[in-house]
């Protein structure tokens, strides 16, 4: 025996903040992964895809293969990490989030999150990915950051809102200029 060496890639300080955002503007993060189950849940604690102290819900792939869609329907929600799984899985799993009405923004890098791309109401492709889920995604992230999705949200909620409040001010301006003709005409 020579040695052992035991690699781990850090998770990056701004992502367990991003996550914390995420659970504040009431969006739910999910772990879709090809890693190990044990590591899987590992970084989801890590991050607080789940409340301190508790261990998140995951499945296996092989698990998943033996789901059917309804079953899948009735426990998607929750589920907190899948581990082990295909391209075809991931591709189930944001067709059930749908189908309970959930805008699904799906994120991945590879080849085999192409479909899950496709498939997502918004697929974000990291910039350092390959070409086929840069192709596949509606959005790319050119600093490969979890945390810039966020950041997006954030403006696009104010934006949103802004737009709110501008329709409402033309609404009720058009409103009270057309009663005023109106009147004006039938007196």
């Amino acid at each position: 025996f020579v040695g052992f060496a035991g690699i781990e890639d850090a998770i990056r300080p701004e992502a367990k903040v991003a996550v914390n955002d995420c659970h504040s503007a009431g969006i739910k993060v999910v772990m879709i992964t090809g890693d190990h189950i044990k590591t899987a849940q590992n970084v989801a604690m890590k991050v607080g895809i789940t409340p301190q102290g508790k261990v998140p819900v995951a499945i296996i792939g092989h698990e998943l293969e033996k789901m059917s869609d309804e079953e899948l329907f009735q426990n998607v929600q929750d589920i907190d990490v899948y581990a082990r799984v295909v391209p075809e899985h991931k591709f189930r799993i944001v067709r059930q989030l749908q189908a309970h009405n959930n805008i699904v923004a799906m994120t991945g890098d590879g080849v085999n999150d192409a479909p899950a791309l496709k498939q997502a109401d918004i697929g974000v492709a990291m910039g350092s990915g390959t070409d086929v889920a840069r192709e596949a995604a509606h959005m790319v992230l050119l600093d490969d950051n979890f945390a810039t999705i966020v950041q997006a949200v954030r403006r696009g909620r104010i934006i949103l809102d802004n737009l709110r409040h501008i329709l409402l001010y033309i609404l009720s301006t058009s409103a009270g200029g057309l009663l005023t003709i109106a009147i004006s005409v039938f007196i």
